[in-house]
């Protein structure tokens, strides 16, 4: 009978076999934070699956080479971002993946970075997605002169900048940023760029740039500027849909 690896939660890697776990000295004053960065990355990755239980204590200590105080604190942080609960009895226990807060700037930093297949990426387009359609909505009914006037700037740095693909792609970002700001939903422009600075972090989320790409996205950007200056709600919502979408289509692996 075929044996089949068992995969993680969010990629293809296959979690290790249990045991003596080789040490992974940790230094510096933050000896905390590198070790819930560390545990965390483990548990995303599927090294230490849903169900089963954390090393002890003495394992953990022996493996980063630190204290039990700096285990049972960081072992707090963990649980705090849903990765793990204590229960009586069982230790430590991995929790399963719909329990995470894919929020947190640790778990999230995680989940893409082993999301393999991107289908993690796809939701986190999804949702990005969502947002801004709606933030452009608001913004072609709340923008002010000064809010037209920074669209209108990154929309020509980014023309300006058709040969240069890193100054292209700032401006990108700040266009969007602007409109998000326009919209005064301070909430969703701060869950969007938080999201989406992590994505930046991926080589999967990135895809090419070139000449052709760039004026098609300009020309996307275009139409969503047309369309918050016309105060046009529906029309500025369709334009950043179709624009996302279509733009992370182009460069989906």
């Amino acid at each position: 009978m075929t044996q089949h690896a068992t995969t993680g939660p969010w990629g293809s890697q296959p979690p290790e076999r249990p045991g003596k776990r080789p040490p992974r000295r940790v230094r510096g004053a933050k000896l905390g934070t590198t070790v819930v960065e560390q545990l965390v990355d483990d548990i995303v990755r599927g090294a230490l699956p849903p169900g089963t239980a954390l090393p002890p204590e003495a394992d953990l200590c022996e493996e980063f080479g630190v204290s039990r105080t700096v285990i049972r604190e960081s072992v707090k942080v963990i649980q705090e971002k849903g990765l793990v609960r204590i229960e009586h009895g069982r230790g430590t226990q991995v929790t399963d993946p719909r329990q995470w807060n894919l929020l947190d700037d640790v778990v999230l930093t995680a989940v893409i970075a082993h999301d393999e297949n991107v289908t993690f990426l796809d939701e986190l387009v999804s949702v990005r997605t969502a947002l801004e359609a709606e933030m452009a909505a608001a913004a072609a009914l709340a923008r002010t002169p000064d809010d037209e006037e920074r669209i209108g700037a990154e929309l020509a740095v980014m023309r300006a900048n058709l040969a240069s693909t890193p100054d292209f792609a700032a401006a990108d970002v700040r266009f969007h940023d602007v409109i998000m700001a326009a919209s005064r939903n301070r909430l969703g422009r701060a869950i969007v760029n938080s999201i989406h600075d992590k994505a930046r972090t991926s080589m999967l989320y990135h895809g090419e740039y070139n000449e052709a790409v760039m004026r098609q996205t300009l020309a996307e950007h275009q139409a969503i500027k047309d369309a918050i200056a016309a105060g046009d709600p529906e029309g500025a919502a369709a334009a950043m849909r179709r624009h996302i979408t279509d733009s992370w289509n182009r460069r989906r692996p």
